[in-house]
């Protein structure tokens, strides 16, 4: 996974990275005996359905970057929203006071 998303941006991607495990299904596989297959995987919503990108070992690194850099982005939006809301009440409160 590389990354730069557009632009030359860090990527930023929002969901889960985990490992997968499942049973193939074979009679003869390994799986069958217990010794699952794994595969590491990004899970996000989309529309509200739960999708899946099954990414390769060397792609997980760069996807638990990406997914702390959104969850970092987001804190500071939630962040500036909170000072917002703030402003406005003692705004709100300071124009309440003033008309008396």
């Amino acid at each position: 996974m590389a990354g730069k998303g557009a632009g030359g941006k860090p990527l930023m991607v929002r969901g889960s990275v985990y490992t997968m495990r499942r049973k193939c299904g074979k009679d003869y596989c390994r799986c069958m005996k217990g010794e699952l297959h794994e595969t590491p995987v990004l899970s996000y919503s989309e529309k509200g359905k739960t999708r899946i990108v099954a990414l390769s070992p060397e792609d997980v690194p760069g996807a638990r970057e990406a997914l702390k850099r959104y969850r970092k982005a987001r804190r500071e939006i939630e962040n500036e929203a909170m000072r917002g809301i703030e402003r406005l009440k003692k705004d709100i409160k300071a124009r309440r006071e003033g008309g008396r």
